[in-house]
């Protein structure tokens, strides 16, 4: 009842205000999407696409991810950590990683060409342009690193004219941040930018233990350089270097769901990334043009919580029938990933020919400390060729085809003995055709296939020995997980109305998963093990509706909205449900991580030249966030509202989001943890989002 006010009220406050302007209106932005092969006007290619501008993100006072993707339809987020690490899209992506090494992700992050993936940490919003969302598989371009969508962060390039910008900014929690860059051409043929930011935070919890109020600090240091050097008048290069240091805590949970902790030993997730992409672009004539990027990245990564949530001697004085249990978990990972990625484009008469080659090889080494010392090493190869043919059959009607085999080995080695090589083959691609039904609108159906590698449970097989033997021949039989295939059918209306003061975008979708890797948990309650396992469903389905509209109701208010409606179910799938202390069979169960509603609606209102302020409601309904329990974290809705003033070169803006301090989660698990109650009784555990948070910045640009 609640969203369908919200939704009434978002129709008909801007139709009255239509209703009563007198005011002509200005027409909506042209955007320009910059993923794929070639560029793309938004609203003249198909593909559910959301496109946040740079106004967007400063808006917001968006540095991260986590601060702005929510306002995207059907895409969600878990925290896992101090920052938004996994994406969800359309009720798609992981939830957590612990020991196991996971091939790629659901949902892919690039970054300038840069692929994060595995590190979204490192995807702060440091001089970023646009972000761009494409949901549905993207296999043709990405192939396996991006089975249900994938997100592109585009940073701004450098220009031929000298500019600066410098900006500082307060908020509450301590939070403060300083930011500069500069830009221009150092030669007739080279041009430069450099951007740096340091950002600050004590973060949202109190830790009333060790009297802190920053055992969830935020400290990131974010430096970006990109160069455009036209080497000859037909050869071109673009390379981008970014480095990022975040040394964060992680402080989130404890046995009362609240924002106060009683941890002895608080943890960390902590991040530095180092990165480089070179993109070059030949022209050779008659014969189209030939790209090349490669890229390379090194993170080393260190993550530790405290896996008891309180402190040693908590049950001094109070009832804890079986006492404590103290322990702490503490995981290091290095990564090394280098990328190539060759293709050639040509266009002639009606055709529009990519063909291409990639590989990719990444080398990962983890090391454990948790009751004793556990590493490992794995490796991974990706090797793919892809094309795509378009055909405009004329200026009306246009059709494409494209298709991407890829081969991928992986060889595993850890502490336990466990050695394992593993190798498969799979194909993704996509049949799209095109009507421009009139020059404001474009009609599109699509068919797509996405895919993911399988691979080996190595946590399940490394304690199967030392769990009971009731509960070993399901681990067992889940030591192995299967490729993912994913079958996307898609269609949609990109339309503009009004004399183009009303653009409108509408999507509805339905995917059939096959071999869904959907994560499960078994508990043995006698040896205290809790093993997490990626099972394969034979079927499993995912559909619904995107809709995104832009409005400019008079000269100076501009009304937007987003709204994403979702249905997941999972036929069956075997669960170990920690309520039972047994298995049961899940059937006809919707996909965690999958709001039926997400919802967006924003106002801004220009109100003199320099004067501009911005209002929005978003939010989401509830979700399972887990199959071998019934609980599920509670839908909520959140207020954001930004206010600036610019004089000449200088802008200052008041921002603040979460205005009603709503409490909501981004992350939650579900267990006895408890030991007043001897660790008897399972609950629901849940991390929260940010709190109101709200400040000012000065920026001064020259």
């Amino acid at each position: 009842m609640y969203f369908a006010r919200l939704l009434v009220a978002a129709v008909l406050i801007p139709t009255a205000v239509l209703a009563n302007s007198e005011n002509p209106q200005p027409p909506t932005e042209e955007v320009i999407v910059t993923a794929g092969f070639r560029d793309q006007n938004l609203m003249k290619s198909a593909g559910s696409t959301s496109v946040l501008s740079e106004l967007v993100l400063q808006q917001r006072a968006a540095r991260h991810l986590e601060d702005v993707i929510l306002a995207v339809p059907n895409v969600s987020f878990t925290a896992a950590g101090s920052r938004a690490r996994f994406i969800q899209m359309r009720g798609i992506g992981d939830l957590e990683q612990f020991v196991d090494p996971k091939h790629f992700p659901s949902v892919g992050i690039v970054m300038d060409g840069i692929e994060l993936n595995n590190v979204a940490t490192g995807a702060l919003l440091l001089d970023a342009g646009q972000i761009e969302v494409l949901r549905g598989p993207q296999g043709t371009r990405f192939g396996a690193s991006a089975l249900a969508g994938m997100i592109n962060v585009q940073g701004k390039d450098p220009g031929d004219e000298f500019e600066a910008e410098m900006a500082a900014g307060y908020g509450n929690f301590d939070t403060w941040y300083v930011s500069g860059n500069v830009s221009g051409a150092l030669t007739d043929n080279l041009a430069a930018r450099l951007a740096i930011r340091q950002f600050q935070s004590d973060g949202y919890t109190d830790n009333t233990f060790l009297r802190s109020d920053s055992t969830e600090e935020k400290d990131e240091l974010a430096v970006r350089g990109k160069v455009l050097w036209d080497i000859t008048e037909r050869f071109s290069a673009e390379i981008t270097a970014l480095y990022v240091d975040a040394d964060n805590g992680y402080d989130a949970f404890s046995l009362d769901n609240e924002r106060t902790t009683l941890t002895d030993e608080p943890g960390t997730d902590a991040q530095e990334l180092a990165a480089v992409a070179a993109n070059f672009s030949l022209d050779v004539g008659r014969a189209g043009e030939v790209r090349f990027l490669t890229t390379y990245s090194d993170s080393e990564e260190f993550y530790a919580f405290d896996e008891d949530w309180v402190f040693s001697g908590f049950c001094n004085g109070i009832s804890c029938p079986f006492g404590e249990f103290v322990s702490s978990d503490r995981v290091e990972r290095d990564r090394e990933q280098i990328t190539g990625d060759l293709r050639w484009l040509q266009e002639f008469g009606n055709f529009a020919v990519v063909a291409g080659a990639y590989i990719h090889h990444r080398e990962e080494d983890l090391s454990r400390e948790r009751f004793g010392f556990f590493n490992s090493t794995y490796e991974t190869n990706r090797y793919a060729l892809y094309g795509q043919l378009e055909y405009a059959a004329n200026d009306k009607l246009t059709a494409r085809l494209g298709i991407r085999g890829e081969a991928f080995d992986d060889d595993y080695l850890d502490s336990n003995l466990i050695d394992t090589q593993s190798n498969a083959s799979y194909w993704s691609g996509e049949a799209t055709i095109e009507y421009q039904f009139n020059p404001a609108t474009l009609l599109y159906a699509t068919l797509a296939r996405g895919a993911k590698p399988g691979g080996v449970n190595t946590n399940a097989v490394s304690v199967t020995p030392f769990i009971i033997a009731g509960l070993q021949p399901f681990v067992t039989d889940r030591h192995r997980f299967d490729t993912e295939t994913l079958f996307n059918k898609e269609g949609g209306i990109k339309a503009r109305f009004l004399n183009d003061r009303l653009a409108f975008r509408l999507a509805a979708f339905h995917t059939d998963r096959s071999d869904a890797q959907l994560e499960t948990f078994v508990y043995d309650a006698t040896t205290f093990i809790f093993v997490g396992v990626l099972d394969n469903v034979d079927d499993a389905e995912n559909y619904g509706v995107e809709l995104e509209l832009d409005w400019s109701l008079t000269d100076t208010l501009l009304f937007t909205a987003r709204s994403g409606w979702l249905e997941t179910n999972v036929e069956s799938l075997t669960v170990f449900d920690l309520d039972l202390n047994d298995f049961r069979e899940l059937r006809d169960r919707d996909q965690t991580k999958a709001p039926s509603w997400q919802y967006h609606f924003g106002l801004r209102w220009q109100a003199l030249p320099s004067l501009a302020a911005q209002f929005a409601v978003e939010g989401q309904t509830e979700y399972f966030f887990g199959y071998y329990h019934d609980a599920k974290l509670d839908a909520y809705t959140v207020l954001n509202a930004s206010l600036e003033w610019r004089y000449r070169d200088a802008t200052v803006r008041a921002w603040a989001r979460n205005l009603a301090d709503e409490d909501y989660a981004v992350h939650g698990f579900y267990f006895a943890n408890d030991p007043r109650d001897g660790f008897g009784t399972n609950r629901r555990y849940t991390q929260f989002g940010e709190p109101r948070v709200y400040g000012v910045e000065l920026s001064w640009a020259f």
